[in-house]
């Protein structure tokens, strides 16, 4: 299944799935990631950590390892 980790810079995906378990998942959850938002990966640090993505109108950062657990489409 594809990770948002997966999603190039300029490509938009919808989050499917939450991956992550407890405190991880309420986190992200917090942020406004959650089942079916529409996300929009702006850029990716040059050594490819963190991930910048637009999740409900706003910019967030996110490590590969919280992007990797969100499964997108």
């Amino acid at each position: 299944m594809k990770t948002l980790r997966d999603v190039k810079p300029g490509e938009s995906a919808t989050v499917q799935k939450l991956n992550g378990t407890g405190a991880v998942k309420r986190r992200i959850m917090d942020m406004g990631i959650t089942k079916g938002v529409k996300i929009s990966v702006r850029k990716v640090a040059p050594l490819g950590d963190p991930v910048e993505i637009t999740v409900r109108g706003y910019e967030l950062s996110l490590r590969k390892s919280d992007a990797a657990l969100i499964a997108v489409e």
